[in-house]
């Protein structure tokens, strides 16, 4: 077990960039790029608001060498809450990225960790910012999959993602491999082994349980780095997990990463995707509709039902989500807050739809989320879309064009066009040999301007 993690920890803290395949490397910036989308386009709302004054009521920094300014606010908490208040804000609007193996999310903490610990320390390269971010993902992504597999209870993402956190913060501020195992000890045993599907059947602000993730794994660095110590981390030392660690540093989970066309639970994607390629194949209105019939996984199939009254539940409800695409070819933020929680075209499309568990569907879980969808016509006709897997991950890739475009939505109406096309820009420069975080990190931080 020794054996093991010190190979884990070689790989997480003597990584170099130049080790990592460049493909890899860009997948850290669409995925870095995608995360930062998310986090302003969430920022006005409620949970976002409240995380972050609640991190300013609670976690503020006794100790300015581990503080931080929290991101696209400006106001300086501890590491730990500037880290919980971004990856809170980030995860209550699910159109943040994830990996089908852990049924989960990483960049939600792994992002937000970066920037917070960033503050810490001195400046590094944009190269070394990505291979931090890379190694985030690598050790998130396994521990997810080690803890799904030995544990009865399916928990949210922050049960594990708080080990990709540790692996972040124990890089970039130079903890010795034995801080690093204490730290990892100290984030399992405290991480939120929360159950997704009670989110699930009562949707609310807890959503993914990262805000606590990012939370844990920052105060467990620092923990373990002033000499606390944590009992063995099982999800990475137990031997039953071991098969899950093995290919480490040769196969890539930062490059299967899924990025979210809409910002709608991961589980409804494929029935969006069929419902939107039936009506633009076939030049269909919604006024064409008479009924829509949903064959889909079973966790897919437990989503909420009815019109939301709530942002959370709408991020939630997949007859909601498949209702608003087949209204209005997209889904927004604007769609699934405010006045579109009520919207009475919406509504009358939701009275339409049926949603069925399908053996195949939920067999194929959760390597695929597929499902497929039929469309009755009011002249009767019946349309069938077959099995449709959900854009976005490597089954149906986004090109690097559609990542900009969906960032520029959600960043521009913040920020404006101008800082956001900075961010976009200084996210993709990280690539380059000589570039430096400070290019990227001097965007993030300041409050938008009103």
């Amino acid at each position: 077990m020794a054996d093991r993690f010190h190979k884990i920890a070689h790989f997480a803290l003597e990584t170099r960039a130049e080790d990592i395949p460049d493909s890899t490397l860009r997948a850290a910036a669409r995925m870095t790029l995608d995360t930062l989308g998310i986090t302003i386009g969430a920022g006005p709302m409620s949970a976002g608001v409240i995380a972050r004054e609640s991190a300013m009521a609670l976690y503020g920094a006794g100790d300015t060498a581990y503080s931080a300014r929290m991101m696209f606010d400006g106001r300086r908490v501890s590491a730990a809450g500037a880290a919980y208040a971004a990856a809170t804000q980030t995860d209550n609007l699910d159109g943040h990225d994830g990996y089908n193996p852990t049924k989960g999310h990483i960049g939600v903490v792994v992002i937000p960790a970066l920037a917070a610990v960033a503050e810490t320390i001195g400046d590094f390269t944009g190269p070394e910012a990505l291979a931090a971010i890379t190694v985030g993902y690598e050790i998130a992504g396994r521990a997810g999959v080690s803890l799904h597999n030995t544990v009865s209870d399916y928990h949210t993402s922050g049960a594990w993602n708080a080990l990709g956190v540790v692996a972040v913060a124990a890089r970039l501020r130079g903890l010795s491999e034995d801080q690093m195992r204490q730290a990892m000890g100290i984030a399992e045993y405290h991480g939120p082994r929360s159950q997704m599907m009670r989110e699930i059947a009562n949707p609310t602000m807890l959503h993914d349980g990262s805000g606590w993730g990012a939370l844990v794994g920052i105060s467990s660095a620092v923990l373990a780095e002033k000499g606390f110590t944590g009992a063995p981390a099982i999800t990475i030392e137990a031997d039953d997990v071991e098969p899950y660690w093995k290919d480490l540093g040769q196969f890539w989970q930062m490059e299967h990463q899924y990025v979210k066309p809409y910002p709608i639970c991961r589980w409804a994607h494929a029935p969006i995707d069929a419902t939107r390629a039936l009506m633009r194949d076939h030049s269909l209105s919604h006024k064409d509709i008479a009924s829509i019939r949903v064959n889909t996984f079973h966790e897919s199939a437990c989503l909420f039902q009815g019109m939301p009254d709530d942002t959370s539940k709408a991020q939630y409800s997949l007859p909601f989500a498949v209702a608003t695409i087949a209204a209005y070819g997209r889904i927004g933020v604007e769609h699934i807050t405010g006045a579109g929680l009520s919207d009475p075209l919406v509504a009358s499309i939701v009275d339409r739809i049926s949603v069925c568990e399908t053996e195949r569907h939920s067999n194929r879980f959760p390597k695929n989320r597929m499902a497929d969808v039929s469309i009755t016509l009011k002249d009767g006709r019946v349309l069938e879309s077959g099995d449709v897997h959900a854009r976005g991950g490597p089954e149906s890739p986004m090109e690097d064009a559609e990542v900009d475009e969906k960032f520029m939505e959600f960043a521009a109406p913040s920020l404006g066009s101008a800082r956001a096309s900075a961010i976009r820009d200084a996210v993709w420069g990280l690539c380059q040999p000589g570039s430096k975080f400070s290019n990227l990190a001097e965007l993030l931080y300041d409050a938008p301007k009103t």
